[in-house]
């Protein structure tokens, strides 16, 4: 398998396509369109990950991260979505998602970095 993070993190390869999604409304969204199942299990893969993920994302300014790094942050950022989900809600995400509709994000001081935040 090809890896499209940095090393360290191959664990979290077989989420990139599905959790490494770029702006903040698009990680609110995707929070609701996953099943349960998919923000579990990429919870259990990610939550020993995040702590060195973001030191090595520390290291750099964030316009000059590598294509690998970007990917990094994007999963590191849906984490944060998916966390609220699973360690928050819980049985009742399903509920709240549907109050979400009502609440859509248009802009997030995450995004004034540029599409990758």
């Amino acid at each position: 398998m090809a890896t499209t993070l940095p090393k360290g993190f191959e664990a979290l390869e077989p989420f990139v396509d599905r959790f490494a999604v770029a702006g903040t409304a698009n990680r609110a969204q995707l929070r609701s369109d996953t099943s349960p199942e998919e923000r579990e299990a990429f919870h259990a893969a990610a939550v020993n990950l995040i702590a060195p993920a973001l030191d090595l994302l520390d290291r750099k300014p964030l316009d000059r991260l590598d294509e690998s790094e970007q990917r990094l942050l994007n999963l590191t950022l849906s984490f944060s979505h998916v966390a609220l989900a699973v360690e928050i809600q819980g049985p009742d995400e399903e509920r709240h998602a549907e109050l979400r509709r009502y609440m859509r994000i248009t802009r997030s001081p995450a995004d004034a970095v540029g599409e990758a935040a």
